[in-house]
């Protein structure tokens, strides 16, 4: 996948969280009121899991992975601004958290390069998700439900 590297990376970080917002709240109708657990399925396609790993009034901290034959990627973890209207990915599989990535070589700028790669694939992922017609609705499962699935 080839990335789009802006002049501008800061302000265009900040337009990407907004859109990661947007297609996030399309993905997840109900994002304010998420619940725990949640799988999004499309016939013939591998299943879109959500779980809610934190909540606090304006700020969740959300997962979502495929799950391709119980080897979940991309997991990504989320932090959804529910005032700000933002959505930042904080890590995926493949990526920790971006201190713990930087710590050697830790500047503004490599900060800022790291969290441009993370959100840059969320957004792209995201789009894939939409456009595959994924949705979260109204199926409810419980957490042993869920671990079944």
């Amino acid at each position: 996948m080839r990335i789009f590297q802006p002049a501008e990376k800061s302000f265009w970080l900040q337009k990407v969280c907004e859109w990661n917002y947007e297609k996030l709240a399309s993905l997840i109708p109900d994002l304010a009121g998420v619940d725990e657990t949640a799988v999004a399925q499309v016939n013939g396609k591998p299943s879109l899991h959500l779980r809610l790993l934190e909540r606090s009034p304006y700020t969740l901290v959300l997962e979502l992975t495929h799950d391709f034959v119980r080897g979940g990627e991309p997991a990504v973890k989320i932090r959804v601004c529910l005032d700000a209207k933002t959505a930042e990915a904080l890590s995926d599989h493949w990526r920790p958290y971006v201190l713990d990535a930087v710590r050697d070589r830790y500047s503004a700028k490599s900060v800022l390069d790291y969290k441009w790669s993370l959100n840059y694939f969320l957004t792209r992922w995201l789009d894939h998700c939409l456009q595959n017609d994924y949705r979260f609705g109204t199926a409810r499962y419980s957490r042993e439900e869920y671990a079944t699935l």
